[in-house]
């Protein structure tokens, strides 16, 4: 009993405490060389568009068609909301529009019997003309007769007093033109006036079909919806949000390394990428851009050293990294998952 407690001692002692310490000296010696020649950092996650969804008109949500985490089509109808007002506002701005199409067409009535009033008074001027030389005419040759007591005075008298009276009709047929000719004018300033409104009417009925067109809410890409933030029955004003899209036809990954790993890392280097929640996925990427500015000069309010009270803290700047064969993970990372990256040092 004593020689195999002593032999199982002189096994442990001699075998397996030397391979204990030979896989840690293993282990640290492979941490320590991945460490000299790769530059890692756990300050990374997966990246995606998040599409904010907003309401463009106010109004009482009348229905939401997708629950919360839904898979959403590009184009597919989200939410509704009432249209009911505004339907009748259009109703109202087309018997608006039909009135003004019929002020339009009285309009231009009016100008045409104005151009016929017009053509009638020059019609009629022009008689008078001629009866003027007429009775120019008869009155010189009465003159001549009454002088030769050919005729009577009364006669002569009757003669000049159609002169007189021919000249008096021309002079007014002359103002009758320009008067007509003035109230055509106006008429066409009115007609010009018609139209526009017109004009106006109409496309405030585009603005009322456009906003009629905004109650209905549509999925801008593909992807998969957020926690929705309203219910139906809602009143919601323009600029409120309604959803958030997770744009998944874009996923790529940020890493956030030390000023002092820049030197290390370069656009189009190929990185090792892992994810937390699938550690036995390991994936590669490629670097394809690094940020212009650490990640604090993004911030609200960014640190200024000038202020004297300078600490020193390493700073971080973003790298984007592009995952290969990325289609193939699509449906399982999520944006937001912590990854970690490790960078080749040349």
């Amino acid at each position: 009993m004593m020689e195999n407690e002593q032999l199982k001692k002189t096994i442990f002692k001699r075998y397996i405490i030397p391979a204990i310490v030979a896989v840690i000296l293993i282990f640290v010696g492979f941490r320590v060389w991945d460490a000299l020649t790769h530059e890692e950092t756990d300050n990374a996650q997966i990246e995606m568009r998040l599409v904010p969804i907003m309401a463009r008109v106010p109004g009482y949500i009348d229905k939401i068609l997708v629950e919360d985490f839904a898979k959403v089509k590009k184009g597919q109808l989200l939410m509704v909301i009432d249209t009911t007002e505004s339907v009748l506002q259009l109703k109202e701005m087309q018997a608006d529009y039909a009135q003004a199409q019929a002020d339009l067409e009285n309009a231009k009535a009016s100008l045409t019997n104005a151009g016929a009033a017009v053509a009638l008074s020059k019609g009629n001027t022009d008689v008078m003309a001629l009866r003027k030389d007429k009775a120019i005419n008869d009155f010189r040759r009465d003159k001549e007769l009454y002088e030769s007591n050919a005729i009577t005075k009364k006669q002569f008298d009757e003669s000049k007093s159609n002169y007189d009276i021919t000249l008096k009709q021309l002079e007014t047929g002359y103002k009758d033109v320009k008067v007509s000719e003035t109230r055509i004018g106006i008429l066409k300033a009115q007609l010009e006036r018609a139209q526009a409104q017109l004009e106006i009417k109409k496309s405030r009925i585009e603005q009322q079909k456009l906003k009629i067109s905004y109650c209905y809410i549509y999925a801008p890409s593909d992807g998969n919806l957020g926690k929705r933030n309203v219910d139906e029955g809602q009143y919601i004003q323009p600029g409120s949000p309604v959803f958030t899209l997770v744009n998944d036809q874009e996923l790529w990954i940020v890493a956030n390394f030390k000023e002092s790993q820049i030197k290390n890392v370069r656009e189009g280097k190929t990185v090792s990428i892992s994810v937390d929640g699938f550690p036995r996925m390991p994936l590669k990427g490629k670097i394809v851009s690094l940020s212009g500015a650490t990640g604090a000069r993004f911030s609200l309010l960014p640190p200024d050293n000038a202020t004297g009270n300078f600490i020193k803290v390493t700073q971080r700047v973003p790298v984007r990294i592009e995952i290969e064969n990325v289609e193939k993970y699509k449906n399982i990372l999520r944006a937001g998952m912590s990854v970690d990256v490790s960078v080749p040092v040349d």
